[in-house]
């Protein structure tokens, strides 16, 4: 059992806004440190940020508007924790407690994900997708469901009739849609809005990709301040999750499908 949805669900507006808001860190940065949190919807969108790095209010509304359309910005800049950014002063130490559990991708949720996306390359437009061993239910906005069911014939296509989405419909917050983005991997925390300190970020993908690798799962823990986990120094986890999120594209395109 798996559900996906695409990057124009309002939830992954926000991841999405919150990511593109992290590459904007990494611009002006080598490595800065910054949190950002995002909550959109009927025209609002609430964005605030805690973060070392030096960013102009202009670059981060064209973000908004760039993802989330002709809405207000509301956006609120404060300067990272002293503590917080005590903790990375020196060596790069995880930063955050956290329990992380990275899950192979099973055939069903492969399969799920490669709907999500031909579906999203015809549609770019609000979407979600699931999937129960024989039972395949697409909703998709601005789409019509005669056209999806001679395409997928048998699943259980918008069970209330055509319908349009996004942010006039619906709110979007950051990280409200991690089952989406991780699968049948678990994290306290979540993946995006965050730089590459944050064991969120860099631990949960450090997780996955070795679970992916061994086909076993691969729990882990670790507290603030913690110089390795899993016997590996954090900054060779950081590296690690460094090389996935350019091999991608950036933390935005991160944001876009999560890990799966």
């Amino acid at each position: 059992m798996f559900e996906k949805v695409n990057p124009s669900h309002p939830d992954k507006m926000a991841d999405r806004i919150a990511g593109a808001v992290v590459d904007l860190a990494y611009k002006a940065e080598t490595d800065p440190k910054i949190a950002v949190e995002v909550l959109n919807g009927h025209g609002q969108g609430h964005v605030i940020i805690e973060t070392s790095a030096k960013l102009d209010k202009e670059d981060i509304a064209a973000v908004i508007h760039r993802i989330a359309g002709d809405i207000r910005a509301d956006i609120q800049i404060v300067p990272q924790d002293a503590i917080l950014a005590e903790n990375q002063s020196v060596n790069v130490h995880c930063g955050d407690n956290g329990i992380f559990k990275g899950m192979p991708v099973t055939e069903e949720q492969k399969a799920l994900s490669k709907i999500a996306r031909d579906i999203y390359s015809v549609y770019p437009y609000d979407g979600k997708y699931i999937i129960d061993q024989a039972r395949l239910i697409i909703c998709q906005s601005n789409a019509k469901s005669v056209h999806l069911r001679e395409t997928y014939r048998g699943a259980e296509i918008n069970p209330l009739g055509d319908w349009t989405g996004g942010t006039d419909v619906d709110t979007g917050a950051t990280n409200r849609k991690l089952g989406s983005d991780m699968a049948d991997s678990v994290t306290g925390g979540g993946l995006h809005g965050k730089d590459l300190s944050k064991a969120d970020v860099s631990v949960n993908i450090y997780a996955f990709l070795k679970a992916q690798e061994t086909g076993k799962p691969v729990e882990l823990c670790c507290a603030i301040g913690d110089d390795s986990v899993d016997g590996v120094p954090y900054a060779e986890i950081v590296e690690v999750a460094r090389n996935y999120i350019q091999s991608i594209g950036g933390f935005e395109k991160f944001a876009e499908w999560g890990l799966v």
